[in-house]
C-alpha cells in the first residue's frame, strides 16, 4: 500500500433539491463542508498524492474553499455538464503518464471513512483487479445503479435505474459511485464513452463496461456499512447526514468514558477531542475541531463553535457561547457568557454575562482578549478587544473595560448610584 494514489472527486452538480444557490458541496455539517469531509477522509490515508476536484456549478465558490484549505487539490471546470463519465474526464490530461491507482468519488458522500478507504484500497491492490467498483447492499434499492453479476458471480455491468429491465431492478446490490482504477490500464476508456442511453450523458459506469469486454478484471467490494455511501441531494438527507454523524461520534465517545447525560439533545463533530470523566449536559452544540481537557462540565445549552481549547477541570455554564479561544485549567466561565478570539489563564472566574467583544463590523477585524491567571469578571461586564486583564485582576459587576488592567487591580466603570425619594408617589401624581 505504499504506492501513491491520485483522486478525482465529482462536485460539479447543482444539486437542485437541496433548494439553494450555494453549490451542493459546500453546504455544511457540523461547521465543515460536504466535500471537506470527503478530501479529509482521502488525505487520512495517507495515500493521495493529488486530489482533482471537478466543479460546475458555482465553480468560483467551491474553487475558493478548496485552495483556501488544501494545498493537494487542484480544481477542474466541467462545462457543460454531460454527465458522470464526462465529468471524471476532465482529469485526464492531468493523469497523463500516471502509472498509478486513480481513486474516483462523489463530493457530497461526507459520511464515508478514511478506515473504509483504506480496506477498498487493500482489496483492490491484493485482486490485482484492473477496476474495483465499492458496492452496498439496501433492502430498498431504487434509484441506484444496480450491480449485475454473472452466473458464475463475476462482476458483468452496473446498470442506471433509468437503464435497468424489471429483473435488475430486483437486486439490491448497488453502485455507491466510488471507483479505483489502475490508471495505465483502464484510462483508455475515458477515449471510447459514448452517450447511447437514456440521458445521452456519457456515463462513469461505462468504464466497468469497457474493462470487462477488455478481459481485464473488474471486481465489487461491498461496504461493510451502507451509511457510507450515503449522498446528499437535499436538506432532509443533509439532516439525516447530521444525525448519522452525531451518533457515530457519541459512541465514540462513550467508549472513551465521556458522560454524555442526554445524547438526543447533544451534538458533537467528529473532529472534537475530549478526555476522559468529562461531563456534557443537554442541549449542548459542539461544532468544528476542538479539544477538551478532562474532568471538564460543559453545558446545559451550551456552544463552541470551533477551534477552542480547554484545560482540565473547566467549566462552561449554561447559556455560554465559546469560539476560537483557548482556556486553561481550573477556569470557569459562567452562564449567559460569550467568549471569543481569547486566551485564559487557569483559575479564571468569568461572571454570569460576561461579553468579550471582539469584532469592528466596520473593518470587519476581530481582536483578541488575554486574561491572565487568577482574574476575574464581574457579572454583565464587557471587555472591549484588544484588551488584557493582569494576573489576579478584577472586574467590578457592570463594567465596561476598553483599556488594559494591571495584575492585582481592580477596574471599575460603573456610574455612581442616585436615590430618588418618593419616586412612585410622584409618579402616581
Amino acid at each position: 500500500m505504499e504506492k501513491k494514489i491520485k483522486s478525482i472527486i465529482l462536485a460539479a452538480g447543482k444539486g437542485t433539491r437541496m433548494k439553494s444557490e450555494k453549490s451542493k458541496v459546500l453546504h455544511t455539517i457540523f461547521n465543515k463542508e460536504l466535500l471537506g469531509y470527503v478530501i479529509d477522509a482521502l488525505n487520512g490515508t495517507g495515500l493521495t498524492e493529488e486530489n482533482y476536484v471537478i466543479v460546475g456549478h458555482q465553480a468560483e465558490a467551491v474553487e475558493e474553499y478548496v485552495n483556501k484549505n488544501y494545498t493537494n487539490a487542484k480544481c477542474r471546470l466541467q462545462s457543460p455538464q454531460l454527465g458522470t463519465g464526462h465529468a471524471a474526464a476532465q482529469a485526464y490530461d492531468d493523469l497523463k503518464g500516471f502509472e498509478g491507482d486513480v481513486l474516483i468519488l462523489c463530493g457530497d458522500t461526507p459520511l464515508i471513512t478514511t478506515e473504509t478507504l483504506k480496506k477498498f484500497i487493500e482489496a483492490h491492490r491484493k485482486s490485482s483487479a484492473a477496476l474495483t467498483v465499492m458496492s452496498a447492499i439496501f433492502d430498498d434499492p431504487t434509484n441506484y445503479g444496480r450491480i449485475v453479476r454473472d452466473e458464475n458471480g463475476n462482476l458483468k455491468a452496473i446498470v442506471e435505474e433509468k437503464d435497468a429491465l424489471d429483473a435488475q431492478k430486483k437486486i439490491k446490490e448497488i453502485n455507491t459511485g466510488v471507483y479505483l482504477l489502475d490508471w495505465p490500464r483502464v484510462s483508455q476508456s475515458f477515449l471510447e464513452m459514448d452517450s447511447n442511453n437514456a440521458q445521452h450523458e456519457y456515463y462513469l459506469t461505462d468504464i466497468v463496461k469497457w474493462t470487462i469486454k477488455h478481459g481485464l478484471k473488474a471486481q465489487s467490494f461491498i461496504l461493510e456499512n451502507n451509511e457510507e455511501s450515503f449522498g446528499i441531494n437535499s436538506k432532509k438527507q443533509l439532516a439525516q447526514a447530521t444525525k448519522i454523524l452525531k451518533e457515530r461520534t457519541l459512541d465514540k465517545l462513550f467508549a472513551q468514558g465521556i458522560t454524555i447525560i442526554d445524547p438526543e439533545t447533544t451534538y458533537i463533530s467528529p473532529e472534537t477531542e475530549i478526555d476522559t470523566d468529562t461531563i456534557i449536559y443537554p442541549c449542548t452544540y459542539i461544532e468544528g475541531k476542538n479539544k477538551i481537557g478532562k474532568n471538564c462540565k460543559i453545558g446545559p445549552f451550551a456552544r463552541l463553535r470551533g477551534d477552542v481549547e480547554l484545560g482540565d477541570y473547566v467549566k462552561i455554564g449554561n447559556f455560554v457561547e465559546i469560539k476560537k479561544s483557548k482556556i486553561k485549567d481550573h477556569t470557569n466561565v459562567s452562564h449567559l457568557s460569550y467568549i471569543g478570539d481569547s486566551q485564559l489563564g487557569s483559575n479564571v472566574n468569568i461572571g454570569a454575562g460576561t461579553i468579550t467583544a471582539n469584532y469592528n463590523h466596520i473593518t470587519k477585524e476581530k481582536f483578541q482578549t488575554v486574561v491572565e491567571d487568577g482574574a476575574s469578571t464581574g457579572s454583565n461586564s464587557v471587555l472591549v478587544a484588544p484588551v488584557k486583564l493582569g494576573e489576579n485582576s478584577s472586574i467590578g459587576a457592570g463594567s465596561i473595560i476598553s483599556k488594559d488592567i494591571e495584575a492585582n487591580a481592580l477596574g471599575l466603570t460603573r456610574a455612581p448610584l442616585k436615590i430618588f425619594k418618593d419616586w412612585f408617589e410622584k409618579m402616581k401624581k
